[in-house]
């Protein structure tokens, strides 16, 4: 059965508070939405069942993580089936005592669970503590086979690496998807925000034009402690026009048309894929290439 060239691309922004149940329920609520906006595939904000929980180093925090299949993914599962739609959603997943994971599951528009993606980046910053609760990904980078299309997913911290986005998309991704909790601290929002949100724009944009593909990230909203989650999700074509952008401070549901057929216009017009030197990569594979680089 031939796929559509045309499909609906949901990112869900919302706020999140300590109730679990809650934060799912409205999840399951949102998908819905969208579903009746017209969506096909729908892509939920990083870690959405909680409160972002990696501002602080705290054991405790590990009692909120689940395994996959879980409870809170087999009611994504459920409303993925219940609403013919592909879903992401990212998870604080227990993959054996010890070991522990961020997470996204996928699942297409019939309710098939089609696998995993582990965050391979982990980042250790200030309020992002996320390398004290996440084992990095060791499942590679991936792209899933849905109804709607090819969908690769990354998240958040992977979004500022291009190698990510480059071997995504060579495992033929259509659709970049990046799950992301990112905001402002504090103290920090009135000298380098604008700097910071223009960056992240930047990084994404240039995914989508790169690789010749849609970028779409859902961000949290909302106040958390010390950090100000900033929204500003958006959709990106491949030519890294913002298809669509959500707001700074409300909860919205972004549903937008993304024409897959653009992908080969776009790559046949601006062809990096087809003149990429890959026998001059090897340097990549090194943490820096110490001494004359001539020699």
């Amino acid at each position: 059965m031939s796929k559509p060239e045309k499909v609906n691309v949901a990112v869900v922004q919302m706020t999140c508070s300590d109730r679990k149940e809650e934060n799912v329920a409205k999840a399951i609520e949102k998908i819905a939405q969208a579903a009746q906006q017209g969506a096909n595939i729908v892509c939920l904000q990083e870690l959405f069942p909680g409160l972002y929980f990696c501002q602080e180093e705290d054991h405790i925090q590990f009692e909120l993580a689940e395994p996959i299949p879980g409870p809170t993914s087999q009611k994504i599962q459920a409303a993925a089936k219940e609403h013919g739609v592909v879903v992401v959603a990212s998870l604080f997943e227990k993959r054996a005592e010890g070991v522990y994971h961020n997470t996204a599951a996928v699942f297409d528009a019939d309710g098939a669970f089609l696998g995993i993606y582990r965050k391979m980046h982990i980042p250790d910053d200030p309020h992002y503590y996320e390398k004290f609760y996440f084992t990095p990904g060791d499942v590679g980078f991936r792209t899933f086979d849905t109804k709607f299309g090819r969908v690769g997913v990354c998240i958040c911290w992977d979004q500022w690496f291009p190698e990510a986005a480059r071997l995504t998309a060579l495992t033929g991704a259509q659709i970049l998807v990046y799950p992301t909790a990112i905001g402002w601290l504090h103290p920090e929002k009135e000298e380098y925000g604008p700097g910071q949100v223009s960056a992240w724009e930047t990084m994404m944009r240039s995914h989508a034009i790169a690789n010749g593909v849609f970028v779409a990230a859902p961000n949290r909203v909302g106040i958390e402690d010390n950090i100000e989650f900033w929204g500003h999700s958006f959709v990106v074509d491949p030519t890294g026009k913002m298809l669509a952008v959500a707001s700074h401070e409300n909860e919205e549901i972004l549903v937008v048309e993304c024409n897959l057929a653009q992908i080969d216009f776009s790559r046949t017009h601006w062809p990096f894929l087809r003149d990429r030197r890959i026998d001059a990569y090897s340097g990549l594979t090194k943490r820096f290439i110490d001494g004359d680089i001539t020699t």
